[in-house]
């Protein structure tokens, strides 16, 4: 079981972020404490840590930091693209609420007993 899904479109876009001098490394995902809801993703080009969830994808990956998987568990990662820009956006079951500008998000961690009975789920 994957802690994040990521869309065709993020994993592309990942790959070119990636594709200059980042070898062992991966797009790091985080959320920190910030904004007027409360929280906000963080991203950045960074090596794994111990205890990170790392997603393979071809040509890259992503690393999801260890501090952040209860509020990031079913979550997937797509790109939005406008005329004017292109970024990273998060479709979080997790998300209780946002801001009115976008920038910030109210997580709640996912419950560590449903996260096991769905990590069992098809194991016999």
């Amino acid at each position: 079981m994957s802690v994040m899904n990521v869309s065709p479109a993020a994993a592309e876009r990942v790959r070119s972020l990636l594709a200059t001098g980042a070898d062992g490394k991966g797009l790091r995902v985080s959320v920190e404490k910030g904004g007027c809801a409360g929280m906000s993703y963080k991203m950045e080009i960074a090596e794994p840590k111990r205890g990170d969830e790392i997603i393979d994808i071809e040509g890259g990956r992503v690393i999801v930091d260890a501090a952040a998987v209860l509020y990031l568990l079913g979550t997937t990662m797509d790109v939005k693209t406008t005329q004017f820009a292109s970024t990273f956006v998060f479709e979080n079951p997790n998300q209780t609420s946002a801001c009115g500008c976008g920038e910030s998000v109210e997580l709640k961690p996912a419950d560590p007993e449903k996260v096991g009975a769905a990590s069992q789920i098809g194991r016999s």
